[in-house]
């Protein structure tokens, strides 16, 4: 299975997790995408706030009895839940598309022109990275390698 197979499952997978809690966005939250996870969340949760306005009494609304509420209310924010699922399977799938930068040869995260070493897995760098092509691990005694 290929990384970036496995991260798309991986991703579907906590965005199930979360989506079975009512948190929308999980699996972007996994993959590292900030804005998207808190958009999804803050569409999820203005939809459904929406929709108790809409089709239910919100004085009779408990968050202990949430099979008071209509199927007119449940059923977009299901939806809504198993988009965003579908949604981070999708980003994850596409691969990595923004090259803005550098990457660590060890772990393929994101490296800072400032300092000389990954923020992400700790691995020493010989050299500041300056270029993709010129980055190269420091000799990592006794370190575990992916």
């Amino acid at each position: 299975m290929t990384d970036t197979r496995r991260r798309a499952l991986v991703a579907a997978l906590v965005g199930v997790l979360g989506a079975s809690v009512g948190i929308a966005g999980a699996g972007h939250v996994y993959l590292r995408r900030w804005r998207r996870a808190v958009a999804w969340f803050t569409v999820v949760i203005a939809i459904g706030v929406g929709l108790v306005f809409a089709f239910a009494d919100p004085a009779a609304v408990s968050m202990s009895d949430p099979t008071a509420l209509p199927t007119e209310v449940t059923g977009p924010v299901f939806a809504l839940l198993f988009l965003s699922t579908v949604d981070a399977y999708y980003v994850a799938a596409r691969g990595r598309q923004d090259d803005s930068g550098p990457r660590c040869p060890r772990c393929g995260g994101e490296l800072d022109l400032q300092v000389a070493f990954c923020p992400w897995c700790a691995a020493e760098l010989n050299s500041r990275p300056i270029d993709v092509e010129k980055i190269e691990l420091a000799d990592l005694d006794g370190a575990e390698t992916k």
